[in-house]
């Protein structure tokens, strides 16, 4: 078959680069024109535009900032559901909100297109290494079509529900994933500042209860994991304003079903300095930043 791959950056560069190495014929397209060269050396063939890679494709996959690029790229002027033939599918792994992809995918299904949520955990290192894990919101029919393919990019295939669920899921996800980054950050930062080594509290803590993802494998400060973000300037990661961004999703969603949401709401505010101060296309787990102007 082939596959349109829309959205080049630091997570869907990554992931295409499997389903080269998986020898698919992928056509892609990006804004930024050397995401769109790494692509093609990597074996892929460039795009003008959406609608371009998208004439050529059976499946369509998207991986875009925010729900504004996803609509336009679906249902813009020259948005794809203009030029995809009928029994085209749709996986968007974007992170956007839950009722977008649904209006989506309702004008999708009039034009006989199944488009389908498959958000993804794992960062950059999971994308890298095909370890992602896709929360799927589609229904039975369209999982089972999608499977094959998502396999080639990650490891975790999790079946959430209808359309839109998937999107529910990586908002909770992320919600705890920014509260888990930024309690390491808060006590690794006070342990360097009270004088223990941070390698010494690194493992104390990942041999202990406060274990967790964002210590363990993803640690804030510099040096703890040799491939983490931390360890090359927080370059080529989560960016922090992606995760304001979600962390705003999360407090937009709880506020439409009237849901108390007291530590999404802190750590929103400590992303949203983060982004203000200068850090906004640094990795997320620079919010150590907020406790310690230069951690070494």
């Amino acid at each position: 078959m082939n596959i349109a791959f829309i959205g080049l950056g630091n997570m869907g560069g990554l992931m295409v680069q499997n389903l080269l190495k998986s020898g698919q014929k992928v056509f892609g397209y990006d804004l930024n024109e050397v995401a769109l060269q790494h692509f093609a050396d990597a074996g892929g063939l460039m795009c003008e535009s959406p609608q371009a890679a998208a004439k050529q494709a059976d499946v369509v996959i998207t991986m875009l900032p925010a729900a504004k690029q996803v609509r336009e790229v679906y249902l813009g002027e020259n948005g794809i559901l203009a030029v995809l033939k009928a029994g085209s599918l749709c996986i968007d792994c974007s992170t956007i909100d839950p009722q977008s992809i649904k209006d989506i995918a309702a004008l999708g299904e009039d034009k006989g297109i199944r488009i389908c949520d498959a958000p993804v955990s794992g960062g950059t290192l999971g994308a890298q290494d095909a370890t992602l894990t896709f929360m799927i919101g589609a229904d039975e029919k369209t999982l089972q079509a999608i499977q094959p393919i998502l396999r080639q990019m990650g490891k975790n295939l999790l079946h959430c529900g209808a359309v839109g669920t998937g999107q529910i899921a990586k908002i909770c996800n992320n919600l705890i994933l920014g509260i888990s980054m930024t309690a390491v950050a808060e006590g690794m930062a006070l342990g360097a500042k009270l004088g223990i080594d941070p390698q010494a509290l690194a493992a104390v803590i990942n041999t202990s209860s406060g274990r967790c993802w964002s210590s363990e494998i993803y640690n804030p400060w510099p040096d703890i994991c040799a491939n983490a973000p931390s360890s090359r300037g927080y370059k080529d990661g989560f960016a922090a304003q992606l995760m304001l961004k979600d962390l705003g999703l999360a407090v937009e969603a709880a506020e439409q079903v009237n849901y108390p949401m007291v530590l999404g709401s802190l750590v929103q505010k400590r992303y949203q300095q983060l982004c203000q101060e200068g850090d906004a296309a640094l990795d997320f787990s620079s919010i150590i930043h907020q406790y310690t102007a230069e951690p070494a």
